[in-house]
């Protein structure tokens, strides 16, 4: 006894001979139109890009990666331990802001972590074997070799933040304006009358760290004062809380505070209103960011802010555009500014 299925029929996917049958042309014709070719007439161009659409072709990625050279892919890659990377509001903004960044470029975005030399190792092979078109460098330390290494492998390659050590040939970044954004949070707590300040500085191997302290410590000295206490944290909560810590113990007196980053601003808050200091009565408090977070602290956090989509965005223009074959452009620098909130 014979039995008839219910089940529709698989459907065949199109293929790219089907679209070129339909558009009436060879099927080199198409894959010079899904390629991006110059060559093709227009009315050619049309034919095929109307078959597409009619059948729904999707081309097929590893086949297209074999003519272009290309695997269409980005990396994003953040010098960081992974639990930093997923737990720092500013690293998850960058992250969300490079995958707003290629919505349409026809990329797509590939995230890695590479904390330690192995992960150094296997994230410059990895990207040497094709897998990826360019890199997005971010949060990148001293002692760095990625820069080095990706640039010298001819990789198209642009840093979010200014590097410490210079760039060879082919290397480029966006930053923003950490010096000006630590003389902003100098000056406005010296208008609101604070007279003994201390700084949470962030990691000494990092140019954002090094140029927010000396921006402060620049517009402290013009105002004929000093900075009375001084600890380093590593961007973090925990590293802001250790750091008001040790800087209490050594001036109890002090009315000021500026913190390299909000996390480490929310953290010396902590530790302020645990020792009786009332933020801003007795000690005023600012952040630098400007990460969502500092809005819910208590109190909302006064904070300079820096335009880390406007960043990611020049970045990821910037490097798609050199896997495009265009040449290297000269660094940019985006200005920061004061946002003023309940704590200073």
């Amino acid at each position: 006894m014979t039995s008839t299925s219910s089940r529709s029929p698989r459907r065949t996917l199109p293929t790219l001979a089907t679209v070129a049958a339909v558009a009436g042309v060879s099927p080199a014709t198409v894959s010079r139109v899904i390629n991006g070719s110059t060559t093709v007439a227009p009315q050619i161009r049309a034919a095929v890009e109307d078959a597409i659409s009619t059948l729904g072709y999707v081309p097929n990625r590893a086949a297209r990666s074999l003519v272009t050279r290309r695997s269409d892919s980005i990396a994003l890659v953040v010098r960081e331990q992974v639990e930093f990377g997923v737990a720092d509001a500013y690293l998850s903004s960058t992250i969300v802001a490079a995958s707003q960044s290629l919505v349409g470029t026809g990329f797509q975005l590939v995230v890695m972590m590479a904390d330690n030399d192995a992960d150094h190792a296997q994230l410059a092979n990895y990207v040497r074997a094709g897998h990826v078109d360019g890199v997005i460098l971010v949060s990148v330390h001293a002692d760095d070799p990625l820069p080095q290494q990706l640039l010298r492998a001819k990789i198209p390659t642009v840093l979010s933040g200014r590097p410490v050590n210079p760039l060879p040939a082919g290397g480029s970044y966006v930053d923003v304006d950490n010096m000006g954004g630590g003389r902003l949070a100098a000056q406005r707590l010296i208008e609101a009358g604070r007279r003994r300040l201390a700084t949470i500085a962030g990691p000494a191997d990092m140019t954002a760290a090094t140029d927010r302290l000396a921006g402060f410590r620049a517009a402290v000295q013009e105002a004929g004062l000093q900075v009375e206490a001084m600890a380093v944290g590593d961007f973090h909560r925990a590293s802001g809380e250790t750091a008001m810590q040790q800087i209490l113990e050594r001036e109890p007196e002090i009315d000021g505070v500026f913190a390299a980053s909000d996390l480490m601003a929310a953290g010396a808050m902590r530790v302020l209103r645990s020792a009786g200091r009332v933020v801003p009565d007795d000690v005023g408090v600012i952040g630098f960011d400007d990460v969502e977070l500092a809005q819910h602290t208590e109190p909302p956090l006064t904070t300079i802010h820096q335009p880390v989509a406007d960043v990611i965005r020049i970045v990821t223009q910037m490097l798609i555009r050199q896997i495009g074959g265009g040449p290297v452009e000269e660094p940019v620098v985006l200005p920061t500014t004061l946002v003023v909130r309940a704590s200073a």
